[in-house]
């Protein structure tokens, strides 16, 4: 029998900004049974005149049984209808229609033993780490694109996380403006960068690719171009509504 998957009133239990632009709401959510990483909600919400507004957001926690919670962290569009109330009304104590959790191609899985690649564009990185979040000692490589320094989210936990968890890399793409010292110009991501930061196709990882449809469409060709597979390559990409 297929499970229902129904609406819930979650409530916010903590809040806190990532970038001046990305804010991470912290939701305790009844009979909430889990999720995996990469696995996404719909969150709907309902003026006073009953105009309803809806949208999927991607998860950025993991989850076990002591770490019950959800994390959505929501990027800001400012001509947006439900981000920017996401971003700048939403408090502690308030509550959220939430449905989920929803998706079960673009997830990972920490029974899966192969080497992991990552590549983010902006907020795509959301679902890339709840998936860092949940890894043991499986490697990980993160190839993370942002228009500058100011714009990566969980820029801090990141850097904690390569220096304490052996096996996790991350390498920072900055297409606008590069922090002091950084050894090169701005520059989007191409074949160089993948081919030195990402795996090499003969250890076949798992690739998860996540960001702006144009974004996905160019690393995603890169890899299959590069040898891998393109059924180790998945990708989720996403839009204006």
């Amino acid at each position: 029998m297929i499970k229902r998957i129904t609406w819930r009133a979650a409530t916010v239990t903590a809040v806190r900004w990532e970038t001046s632009t990305s804010r991470t709401l912290v939701l305790d959510v009844p009979e909430w049974s889990g999720h995996l990483p990469g696995q996404h909600v719909d969150i709907r919400l309902t003026a006073d005149d009953g105009y309803v507004a809806q949208r999927s957001y991607s998860i950025a926690s993991a989850w076990s049984p002591s770490s019950p919670h959800v994390e959505l962290t929501i990027q800001r569009l400012d001509d947006g209808e439900v981000s920017p109330y996401l971003t700048d009304v939403v408090e502690v104590g308030d509550k959220i229609e939430v449905r989920g959790a929803i998706g079960n191609w673009f997830v990972w899985r920490d029974t899966q033993t192969a080497p992991v690649l990552l590549i983010a564009g902006g907020s795509g990185v959301v679902p890339l780490m709840a998936m860092i979040r949940a890894r043991g000692r499986q490697p990980f490589r993160l190839i993370y694109s942002v228009r500058t320094p100011e714009d990566a989210a969980y820029a801090e936990e990141l850097r904690l996380r390569v220096r304490e968890n052996p096996g996790l890399d991350v390498h920072f793409v900055y297409t606008r403006k590069t922090p002091d010292g950084w050894p090169a110009p701005p520059k989007r991501i191409d074949v160089e960068t993948i081919n030195s930061h990402g795996w090499p196709p003969d250890f076949e990882p798992d690739c998860y690719v996540c960001g702006p449809t144009g974004f996905v469409e160019t690393a995603a060709d890169i890899l299959v171009a590069l040898g891998h597979a393109a059924s180790r390559v998945r990708t989720e990409r996403f839009g204006g509504a």
